[in-house]
């Protein structure tokens, strides 16, 4: 078991999830602390206690962490996190140096989306794209068995696409964002106002809450859970624009499989059933081409720390091949023709 064992982190917004995991994707050992959103250096403090406290139960081969943020191609820096202090943040030297591990830093959706490919829903499955909805919406993409990341590391950032053309504000700066119409924040926004507004359904989340600011988008789901009809109007409200934005991401990706994660799917067939309906509406070439499936995560909320710690001790291993494409090929070209040459 020396080497078997790695510990994965998933830095939410609110939340830091944390677990011992061995090579078949089973938590040995679990903990979990608010997230520190002001200081980076209290997340990496945090980083610390967490992998100081499962080292005195376990022999720990490597660290993984899943970040809510913009990683940079080389793992190793979260360039920008809208609902953390990290700007430019150099995590993995800072967490390895604090911890003396091999340490491993990537977006936590692809630390999702990789755990679901190795151990979940998309098993067997060579392109997979993952869309997380939570506070805000996640993604993650595996083409022919391998992550997807980009040229500058910041693919699957798919909450951040615009739909809607001077719509509503997000986070992020820009208006009009996926995350503010097929997310938990639409939830929440709607549970809240109907609380303000005295409506039968507000007012029982209210009861359930104990106060306006402490409803979130899990009551909604609850209540749809429940039979309450308008919620369920909601959460297909949701599935509607979900779908609409998987029908974008076909037409852009083509993969075989959607597996939708986070909170928010925790609705299941009550959200999943109104996306896979928009998005054969509105499928480019509907009728003339394979559609592909979208199914249910199947490791819910642990997906971002089973993921982060695979990855980590797989990176630690270096059995992982390196993938020869064409990004690989371009960058060495670019750094080549950026050498300087040695006179004659």
């Amino acid at each position: 078991m020396a080497d078997k064992l790695a510990i994965g982190i998933d830095i939410g917004g609110t939340k830091i999830a944390a677990g011992v995991v061995d090579e078949d994707g089973h938590i040995l050992a679990r903990l979990r602390r608010e997230t520190p959103t002001t200081d980076p250096l209290e997340v990496i403090e945090a980083i610390s206690s967490i992998t100081e406290e499962f080292r005195r139960d376990h022999h720990i081969a490597a660290l993984g962490v899943g970040a809510a943020g913009f990683v940079d191609a080389s793992q190793s820096t979260v360039l920008f996190a809208p609902h953390l202090a990290w700007r430019n943040e150099p995590l993995r030297d800072s967490v390895a140096r604090r911890t003396g591990l091999p340490v491993m830093v990537d977006n936590d959706a692809n630390a999702s989306g990789w755990a679901e490919w190795r151990f979940g829903a998309a098993q067997g499955e060579a392109d997979l794209v993952l869309i997380t909805l939570g506070t805000g919406i996640g993604g993650a993409i595996v083409i022919d068995g391998q992550p997807y990341r980009g040229q500058f590391g910041i693919a699957g950032e798919f909450g951040h696409m615009q739909v809607v053309p001077n719509g509503r504000q997000c986070e992020c700066g820009n208006t009009g964002c996926w995350e503010q119409y097929a997310s938990g924040r639409v939830l929440m926004r709607r549970a809240r106002a109907a609380a303000e507004e005295g409506t039968e359904l507000g007012l029982k989340m209210l009861a359930e809450a104990g106060g306006i600011d402490r409803i979130e988008g899990s009551l909604v789901t609850q209540q749809a859970k429940a039979g309450d009809v308008e919620a369920i109007e909601w959460i297909a409200e949701v599935g509607d624009w979900l779908g609409v934005g998987i029908a974008n991401l076909a037409a852009a990706l083509d993969p075989g499989m959607f597996v939708i994660g986070g909170g928010v799917s925790d609705a299941g067939d009550l959200l999943i059933g109104p996306a896979r309906a928009a998005f054969s509406r509105t499928l480019t070439g509907r009728g003339y081409r394979a559609e592909a499936r979208i199914v249910r995560a199947h490791l819910g909320p642990e997906a971002g720390l089973i993921g982060a710690a695979d990855m980590a001790r797989l990176t630690a291993r270096r059995r992982r091949p390196a993938n020869p494409g064409a990004r690989a090929r371009v960058r060495a070209a670019a750094k080549s023709s950026r050498s300087p040459r040695r006179r004659k």
